[in-house]
């Protein structure tokens, strides 16, 4: 495990070197037309220049804001294709790109250690969240858009005003970096996630520690609330997730059954099943309240790296780096489409009506597919 740590974020590094070659042989950003086995993408978001490392919908699924490691972050129409806004004054690679809950406002964290707040409409600079000692590794609006949570390699999360840029809290307690932080529904409380084996649930407003959930061997990479605030899920590169009550911090459930880390986790819009992506290749469906496995989804050729359910809950969607991602009956565990996506999925989300899914990718490329279900029975 400690070399499939050092192999991810020695690929990181890499990235942009290893995109240049690939540019120069013609399958960069600038490169040929995608392969799809049969089912081209709707749009294609081609400007960066360096790999991404997010691409996310607006709350309304008109436009879309990628984060790349060329320093920028872009906006562009969900429709057209069209840069809207090239969002540059980073000094290093953007780590994730994320719009406010009204789609007003975009928030951005990079390698350079700050976070900033842009107008999604201008593309104007609004506000640098500059605080921590170290690089950051993401960074979210709360549910109400009043706050901002960035987590950063330097062991802390801080909480900051979206409006004023000040600090409101900073979230100390980590050994090691924290890697992932995330409101939870209604706004009051954040949990993060770290390298030091533990997540840790805190007040958003005092930055009170509340609970310490303890029980991966090795790093959790990520950890969220469940849609009604009551429970945690944590995806530890142990080879399993877990999911904790929020309140008291007790183990609800432990699902095991990967054979590698667990890169990615999420629950159903209902609450009532988890999705787990691996480096073993698979994803993996479970009952939240059981821990229970329902599913499992084969087939990838290489890790699983991002993992999500439609906003009805119904579809499944799994994204690898071996250039595929694939749309799941997430009842089932039918295969309805699998998308050749030309590069390595680094994330996949569903556009928020659930009929076009989002993919970003190492060559630097973002692209929107449609999924709805004349087509994915045509191309199953």
């Amino acid at each position: 495990m400690f070399q499939e740590n050092c192999a991810y974020w020695l690929r990181a590094m890499l990235a942009p070197a290893m995109l240049a070659a690939a540019m120069i042989a013609g399958t960069g950003p600038s490169g040929a037309a995608d392969p799809s086995d049969g089912q081209s993408p709707e749009v294609v978001l081609k400007g960066h220049t360096a790999d991404l490392a997010s691409a996310s919908f607006s709350p309304d699924g008109t436009k879309v804001v990628t984060a790349g490691s060329d320093k920028t972050a872009r906006i562009w129409d969900a429709k057209t294709g069209a840069t809207l806004s090239v969002l540059s004054g980073h000094g290093e690679a953007v780590r994730s790109a994320k719009f406010s809950p009204g789609g007003k406002r975009v928030v951005t964290a990079s390698r350079d250690g700050t976070a900033k707040v842009w107008d999604a409409a201008t593309g104007r600079e609004l506000l640098t969240l500059a605080g921590h000692d170290g690089m950051l590794e993401h960074a979210s609006f709360s549910p109400d858009g009043a706050l901002v949570v960035t987590a950063s390699r330097d062991k802390t999360a801080i909480v900051w005003d979206a409006q004023s840029g000040e600090i409101i809290a900073t979230l100390e307690g980590h050994k090691s970096p924290v890697m992932y932080a995330a409101f939870s529904p209604d706004g009051k409380r954040i949990v993060t996630a770290s390298s030091d084996k533990t997540a840790r649930t805190w007040d958003a407003k005092s930055g009170a520690q509340k609970v310490i959930l303890i029980g991966h061997k090795r790093m959790v990479l990520k950890a969220v609330f469940s849609p009604d605030g009551t429970r945690i899920v944590t995806a530890g590169s142990d080879e399993s997730a877990r999911i904790w009550n929020a309140q008291t911090g007790a183990l609800i459930a432990a699902l095991t059954g990967h054979e590698r880390g667990v890169r990615d986790v999420a629950f159903s819009p209902d609450g009532n099943r988890v999705i787990t992506g691996s480096s073993d290749r698979t994803a993996r469906i479970w009952d939240a309240g059981s821990g229970d496995l329902l599913l499992t989804l084969p087939g990838h050729g290489r890790p699983v790296t991002d993992v999500a359910f439609s906003p009805d809950g119904k579809l499944a969607v799994s994204g690898a780096h071996d250039k595929h991602a694939r749309i799941w009956d997430a009842n089932t565990g039918a295969l309805l489409l699998d998308i050749a996506n030309g590069s390595e999925v680094q994330t996949s989300q569903f556009s928020p009506d659930g009929k076009r899914l989002l993919t970003s990718a190492f060559d630097g490329v973002a692209r929107i597919w449609s999924v709805d279900k004349p087509a994915m029975v045509e191309n199953k």
